[in-house]
């Protein structure tokens, strides 16, 4: 028959197998405590390793510039249409209000008439307006004016009748009509004034709405023939045609840019300079260039606060007269001085500053079989040297090549 199992309490066990237990958990607490270095092998023949020296700092970036023109006017299509006649050339000289390209736009054109149409309507219908109240001003004087003149007359008729019929020479009835028109003339005329002083007032108070009106009608007027001549594109400014490349026949929507046109005002030069020299660029610093092998001397005129890329746009300006045979777009070397050279521990700019940003670098050890990250303090930066301040000895070698894939990595064995 089977029989159970006694189970056996842990205290009751053997100490040596008790001791098995916690040495083993001793040891997996230990190595989850440790901090053990990440390590890469890598080949030595990949790498740059440089000499950290105690050496002259030169404060200079260096900057490849392209020739611009100083101003460039830029040519929209204002309404757009169907390219009937190009009349220049990319690279003509053109004067201003010359015409360069005529557009077709029947569409535009039926708008227009249909436009000039009701604008003429409107303001011949204020112009009536303004005709018919100076016909009510005179119609109004001059019924006033019968009025004066016939009660003027009627008192001299009546007088005489009174004289008449004392005498008995003429009728009760005919003097009696005679002083009813004057007494009837005499009450109509108040009448009238009101009324004719309450239509002069309107007059006044409209005559100046409807010349406002009319003004802004023919400017609308104005305005709207203007669109048929916005289809003939003339040069805004006395210059040459650049980026000209339309063909008759293609059709060009509002707003589409068609050409350039480039002022004789000179030449600047344009440079693309590594976000990291931001802070440190200033209007007026000077720069040296190179055109022919003669040196050119150029000032910062303009720096652009965006960045793209990593990079920023600086406007540079001759600071004598421009030499001759320059050409737009094209590139001259220079470089701008950004301080005074002084004495500092450097290490060539690798491409190890693209991860590092100058934190940290790869030390290699003594005997150049590895090498170990270090923090560093940076300081300053150029196209050839980079500053250590701080974390590094003359004489130590340092890795500079490109970091890549190494980010996380606090050891690098260095193998053949």
């Amino acid at each position: 028959m089977d029989r159970p199992v006694e189970q056996r309490k842990w205290w009751l066990r053997p100490p040596w197998l008790i001791a098995s237990f916690i040495a083993l958990a001793l040891i997996a607490l230990l190595f989850g405590t440790l901090n053990y270095d990440r390590t890469a092998r890598v080949s030595l023949a990949g790498l740059e390793v440089a000499e950290v020296k105690k050496s002259l700092f030169r404060d200079f970036v260096p900057l490849r510039g392209r020739v611009v023109p100083k101003e460039v006017i830029y040519i929209d299509a204002v309404e757009g249409g169907r390219v009937e006649r190009i009349a220049v050339e990319s690279g003509d000289f053109v004067s201003v209000g010359q015409p360069l390209i005529e557009f077709g736009n029947t569409e535009l054109q039926l708008d227009v008439i249909e436009r000039e149409t009701r604008l003429i309507e409107q303001i011949n219908n204020l112009r009536t307006t303004q005709r018919e109240l100076e016909e009510i001003r005179v119609q109004n004087e001059r019924a006033l004016r019968d009025i004066d003149y016939n009660t003027v007359r009627l008192r001299r008729v009546a007088a005489r009748r009174d004289v008449l019929a004392n005498r008995g020479a003429t009728s009760v009835e005919e003097r009696e009509q005679s002083a009813d028109e004057l007494a009837y003339y005499q009450a109509l005329r108040p009448l009238l004034a009101e009324t004719s002083a309450k239509q002069e007032a309107m007059r006044v108070q409209r005559l100046p709405e409807i010349t406002d009106a009319l003004t802004k009608l023919q400017q609308n007027l104005v305005i709207t023939r203007a669109k048929l001549d916005n289809l003939i594109v003339r040069a805004p400014i006395t210059g040459r045609v650049t980026d000209l490349e339309l063909k008759v026949g293609e059709s060009c929507a509002r707003g589409q840019r068609l050409a350039q046109v480039v002022p004789n005002k000179g030449f600047k030069v344009s440079a693309d300079v590594d976000e990291f020299y931001v802070g440190r660029f200033r209007v007026g610093d000077v720069a040296q260039f190179e055109f022919r092998q003669e040196p050119l001397e150029l000032s910062v005129a303009r720096i652009s606060p965006k960045v793209v890329d990593g990079r920023f746009a600086v406007d540079l300006q001759f600071t004598t007269e421009p030499p001759d045979g320059l050409t737009a777009g094209q590139a001259v070397q220079g470089k701008l001085q950004l301080g005074e050279d002084s004495s500092a521990v450097v290490v060539p700019a690798g491409a190890f500053l693209e991860k590092t940003g100058g934190d940290w670098i790869f030390v290699v050890a003594k005997d150049g079989r590895s090498a170990t990250r270090r923090q560093i303090t940076a300081g300053r930066r150029s196209a050839e040297q980079f500053e250590i301040k701080a974390g590094v000895q003359p004489g130590e070698r340092v890795i500079i090549s490109d970091y890549r894939g190494l980010e996380r990595v606090d050891r690098i064995d260095l193998t053949e």
